[in-house]
C-alpha cells in the first residue's frame, strides 16, 4: 500500500472527512514520526511496531564493479521492529 491508498481508504471510511483534511493529517504524522527519528528519538505505535534510529559504524567496503576497497562513512539509518500484536496477525494467530 501505498501513502496515496493509506489516504483514500482512511477517507472512504470516514465520509464525514473531506479527503484533503485526511491527506493533511497522515501526511502530518508521517512528518513527526520523521523528525522524531531524526532528532534521535524511538517511535513507538503500540499494537504496531517502533521506529528507531540505529547507528553504523565506518567501515572498509568493497567496489563490486572492480573489487577496490572503499572506506565506507559512518551513518544512521532507520530500524522498525513488529510488535507483537502485529507479528500475531502476519502470523495467523
Amino acid at each position: 500500500m501505498i501513502r496515496s491508498e493509506l489516504i483514500q481508504k482512511i477517507a472512504d471510511e470516514n465520509p464525514h472527512l473531506y479527503q484533503r483534511d485526511v491527506e493533511r493529517i497522515v501526511n502530518t504524522i508521517f512528518e513527526e514520526i520523521t523528525e522524531a527519528m531524526a532528532r534521535g528519538n524511538r517511535v513507538e505505535l503500540r499494537g504496531f511496531g517502533a521506529f528507531s534510529v540505529k547507528q553504523r559504524e565506518s567501515r572498509t567496503g568493497r567496489n563490486p564493479r572492480t573489487g577496490e576497497a572503499v572506506e565506507v562513512d559512518e551513518k544512521h539509518v532507520p530500524f522498525f521492529k513488529t510488535g507483537k500484536l502485529l507479528r500475531d496477525r502476519l502470523n495467523g494467530k
